[in-house]
């Protein structure tokens, strides 16, 4: 399934598919957020798309990518399981609370919770 608008508790989505193209780089944030200019208030990508580098914030892309989306002024929702990299990282443990508590940037485990969160806004 290729990457898709959808309305989600009444919310337009960019829902990524979990075997589109790795986000590697800024520019792969960038082509999202271009594709999102269709519609879409937030972009789900799956954690599995993201490269590992993106979960060792010593590399910056994390932040880099982020900071993309807040500028373009897009919600970001990162959907999955992303337990063994938070056991090993005591600031990405933070990030992710830090982010889970703003309205642009989430860590959620799966589109249900995704559902959930927007229905608050």
């Amino acid at each position: 399934m290729p990457d898709v608008i959808q309305e989600r508790a009444g919310v337009q989505v960019l829902v990524c598919d979990e075997s589109g193209p790795p986000v590697a780089t800024v520019q792969d944030a960038l082509d999202l957020i271009g594709a999102a200019f269709a519609g879409a208030e937030v972009v789900a990508v799956p954690a599995d798309r993201l490269e590992e580098s993106f979960f060792s914030l010593s590399t910056r892309l994390a932040g880099e990518i982020m900071q993309k989306f807040v500028n373009y002024r897009l919600r970001l929702a990162i959907i999955g399981d992303i337990s063994h990299h938070l056991e090993t990282s005591t600031a990405l443990r933070a990030l992710v609370r830090e982010s889970n508590r703003s309205d642009h940037i989430w860590f959620l485990p799966d589109l249900a919770a995704l559902d959930a969160r927007l229905s608050e806004l």
